[in-house]
Formats: structure tokens, sequence, C-alpha cells
């Protein structure tokens, strides 16, 4: 993790996504409530707050849903600092919210569904890119000027993270589901240096932690 400590002109936002996630039914939960950490997840959260234990974390902002809330509790209370809920860090919309998802099985058997697939680049299925990234990157200034000089952390899903750090960084919006690089409890950091974006880097805290996934069935989004 980078630390702007020594240069009190460098502020980094830390865009966290929330731990693994208890869905039994291996549904698309988006933006649905009541989906909240299983123990896997919590075990994630804690690493995460040992993670940043030593950093300069000053402000704590989480997405509205639980599942983001509760990774977000164990570093708030650790450094002692309160979470707040910041609705533009939500999931993306996506109609097949609710619904399982995959190649050959789940809601893709029903051809009246296919419409939604028409056009990956906006994407017809559900939260245009440019919007998600739009509102990411609002969050993301605001979380910037409330830790000035120092770090925030801003709790959030794997899509809006993937989303802003494209933007941010050039990238094309639509892309592969199966190429994000946002891992369960990893963290995409922007350092800035005033207002202006310097470099945005990644890593894995719980990369031990992470779950194998096999079969054909794709339940991520979250």
């Amino acid at each position: 993790m980078s630390l702007p400590a020594t240069n009190p002109d460098i502020t980094v936002v830390h865009l966290l996504r929330h731990g693994e996630v208890h869905n039994p039914a291996g549904v698309l939960y988006g933006r649905l409530p009541d989906y909240h950490l299983s123990d896997l997840g919590r075990e994630m959260a804690d690493r995460i707050a040992e993670h940043v234990a030593d950093s300069d974390i000053t402000h704590v902002v989480s997405s509205p849903l639980e599942r983001a809330q509760e990774t977000a509790a164990p570093t708030a209370q650790a450094l002692g600092l309160p979470v707040t809920i910041d609705d533009r860090l939500i999931e993306a919309a996506n109609v097949f919210e609710g619904k399982t998802f995959g190649v050959g099985d789940g809601s893709l058997k029903r051809p009246a569904l296919w419409r939604h697939l028409r056009n990956p680049v906006r994407p017809s299925w559900g939260e245009p890119y440019r919007e998600i990234a739009e509102r990411m990157l609002a969050a993301v200034t605001t979380a910037r000027d409330a830790a000035r000089g120092h770090e925030a952390l801003c709790v959030s899903h794997q899509l809006p993270i993937w989303t802003a750090r494209s933007f941010a960084t050039g990238r094309r919006l639509w892309h592969d589901p199966r190429t994000r690089q946002c891992a369960l409890a990893s963290l995409t950091s922007f350092s800035y240096r005033g207002d202006d974006l310097v470099s945005v880097s990644y890593e894995e805290p719980a990369h031990d932690l992470l779950p194998v996934r096999t079969g054909k069935k794709f339940t991520a989004g979250a």
C-alpha cells in the first residue's frame, strides 16, 4: 500500500471490493437487500483491517449495501472512525438481478432475455458504463477532498471499481467480465498530488483466502 504520510500534497483513495457473500442460490444479487458476508467474507474484512492498521486512513466510506458496510466495519472500528455512506458507491444496476446467469444455464436459457445482450458496449443489460464511471469518480473526489494529505477507504463492488479504474487510466469501458483485476477484498488505490491523479495501484491482501471457483455457472457481480 502506498502511504502519503511524508508528503502532505499526496492523498490516496483506496477502493476496496467487499468480501465474499453468503449466496447459496448462486444468483446475481446486484442491489438486492439482505445479502451479507459469509464467514469467509468476514475473515476477509478482518484481514483488510489488519492490513491497513498502520496506514494514514482518516476517512471511511461505504456503499449502502450490507456486504459493503460489513466489510468496512472492522477497519473503521480498528481506526476509531465512523463509516460514511455514499450511494454513488453502490453496485451497478442489472436486469439479471436476482437470477442465475450463465451460458447454457440459468436465465440465459430464456430467449426472451437475449435482447438484453444486444449491445455489450453500453451495456444493454444494465447501467451504462460511462454513468458508473462518472458517479464512482465523483465519490472518489469527495473522499479525496475529505482526506486531503492522508488516505481514504471507499468500499464498493467489482464492476464499479473496475469501471472507475478503466476510465481513470484511459482503458476502454466495455470488457469481458472474466478479465477484471478486482478480486474479493482487493484494493485499487488512486494516488493524487493535489487534484491530479498520479498513479493507480492494485493489491490483494486476502489473496490466500480467495475461494476457488469451479463449474460453468457465473455468479460474480458484487
